[in-house]
């Protein structure tokens, strides 16, 4: 294998780590927005966790950010609450640093 080759495959398994790193980071933050907003409806305990799963597989629906903040917003609705969708993509943001720290930790 040549120092090209090589040094392809590593540019290749770097680009697998941030992919897959990315990929975490965006799953925790989407439980954490799942987590705030079941509670923003007053929803506790297991019934949050469960609703905070379904805002995690929300976000494979469409690229992109758009899918969760949609369902949040329409669960909102239903329940009476009265957050927009800036209010939801500030907290989005806020929960993206936290999640990168809770995911760093984990190594």
């Amino acid at each position: 294998m040549s120092t090209f080759d090589e040094r392809e495959k590593a540019f290749e398994n770097k680009f697998k780590r941030d992919q897959e790193l990315q990929f975490k980071v965006t799953a925790r933050r989407n439980k954490l927005l799942g987590l705030w907003a079941a509670e923003q409806m007053g929803i506790k305990g297991d019934a949050a966790e469960a609703y905070a799963k379904e805002i995690v597989a929300a976000d494979l629906d469409r690229a992109g950010d758009s899918d969760v903040v949609d369902r949040v917003l329409k669960d909102f609705a239903a329940k009476g609450v009265d957050h927009d969708a800036s209010k939801v993509r500030r907290e989005m943001e806020r929960l993206m640093g936290v999640a990168k720290e809770q995911v760093a930790k984990q190594g």
